[in-house]
């Protein structure tokens, strides 16, 4: 509570956190304008049974609710920039750009990503828009209405990457995980209302264990997200001139989570690829298109297949991601050229293979937990038979890790200036 105060009574801390809160209150204005011609009855109907796309109203920070401006969120932009990693596998130049270039290098990885991001954003547009005028949530539209609508969404999505950005330099947490965490947040006033309304005395003991469970899974989630593997390292001495340098032991943190949410996001992507298929397969016979639909309904209908196939897409991108964004091989050269060692591991190539078995077995207990998050509404539906409560896997992922985030950089901001104040 202290150091919530001190964030006040800082003048420049405090205008960040103002700038941020007003940047965040405009997301929540944009996410209100709904495009023309929008059935909410219908619009909530079809998000209450579709899993997938009550999934991605997470990401678009509550867009979908209303089918607003800004209901494709920044999916696009996460979008490009997975694929960006990806391809930082296939084009070396890309990785050495991304890895060794520093703030240059980032600033032209994160250029390609928003130029990826346009032609994404108009392709998810389009299909949603179409996807939602077959179910009837949408009316029929004409070319050109259609097409005006799809520039509208776009723009709006490329507004919402622009405004994270800006909340992002204001350095109080990463801003797009920041919409995201507001959109999450949002939701829980109308969610609260519906389990008061739905309440039914009968059920009290279900409504006290999900609440155990709720604390639970918090406290699992904080847990494993901040849990790591700590591998010795020492330094060796070295003499510079009259000054001896090194000698000291450290420790390599390796994270038990260290793909966050990028592997729900792949599944998920997978997930909903074969119902753009279904619904883009209209343009050939409709026919096909509706026996398409009835597979791919019956399949994500069941229970346990969606589940079981959710939670294997799941534990695969885990260690799939883990494998592209950590290279155990530049890990050991840094250490080596830094003239740090691991006890009793030869430099080089053995110190690469130790810290890839330790990545392997760490990497499956974080492919399992985040497999358990990502199915957790599932689980809660199966066990307790009401839809009102889930406890959302992924939004608790979300929630915390953003919040952790926040926490260490406003913490970080004021030790800075406490050591500014002493010297």
């Amino acid at each position: 509570m202290q150091k919530f105060l001190k964030i006040f009574k800082i003048p420049d801390l405090r205008r960040k956190v103002l700038m941020v809160i007003m940047w965040l209150v405009v997301f929540r204005i944009l996410a209100a304008i709904p495009i023309p011609g929008v059935d909410a009855i219908r619009l909530q109907d079809f998000l209450s049974s579709n899993q997938l796309f009550g999934f991605l109203n997470i990401f678009s920070g509550g867009g979908l609710n209303n089918l607003s401006i800004i209901m494709l969120g920044l999916g696009p932009y996460i979008t490009s920039t997975i694929i960006m990693q990806l391809l930082t596998i296939i084009f070396p130049s890309l990785k050495k750009a991304y890895y060794e270039e520093g703030a240059e290098g980032r600033a032209k990885f994160n250029r390609y990503s928003r130029w990826i991001t346009v032609p994404i954003a108009l392709l998810q547009g389009y299909g949603f828009l179409n996807l939602l005028m077959s179910q009837g949530v949408v009316t029929r539209l004409d070319f050109f209405n259609t097409a005006a609508n799809v520039i509208i969404i776009t723009a709006g999505s490329l507004l919402l990457m622009w405004i994270g950005e800006l909340i992002s330099e204001y350095n109080i947490g990463n801003g797009i995980s920041l919409l995201i965490l507001a959109g999450i947040v949002s939701s829980i006033p109308s969610t609260a209302a519906n389990a008061f309304l739905n309440y039914n005395p009968s059920v009290l003991p279900t409504y006290l264990i999900f609440i155990v469970l709720g604390v639970i899974v918090t406290a699992a989630t904080v847990f494993v997200n901040e849990g790591e593997r700590k591998v010795p390292v020492t330094y060796a001495k070295q003499v510079r001139g009259n000054k001896m340098y090194g000698g000291v032991s450290t420790y390599l943190p390796l994270k038990v989570n260290q793909a966050g949410m990028i592997p729900i996001i792949f599944a998920i992507s997978i997930l909903l690829f074969p119902q753009f298929i279904a619904q883009a397969s209209s343009v050939f016979s409709s026919n096909l298109s509706l026996r398409l639909n009835e597979i791919v309904t019956a399949i994500f209908n069941n229970q346990f297949l969606y589940s079981g196939i959710y939670f294997v897409l799941v534990f695969l991108f885990t260690y799939f991601y883990t494998a592209v964004t950590f290279d155990p091989k530049e890990i050991s050269k840094n250490l080596q050229q830094s003239g740090g060692f691991i006890p009793g591991i030869r430099p080089g190539q053995s110190t690469s293979d130790v810290i890839a078995a330790i990545t392997r077995r760490t990497t499956f207990f974080g492919a399992i937990f985040l497999g358990i998050i990502a199915i957790l509404p599932n689980i809660t539906q199966m066990l307790t038979g009401l839809e009102v409560f889930t406890v959302g896997g992924a939004a608790l992922l979300i929630v915390v890790g953003v919040a952790l985030e926040i926490m260490k950089q406003v913490d970080s901001q004021l030790t800075v200036r406490e050591y500014d104040t002493i010297s």
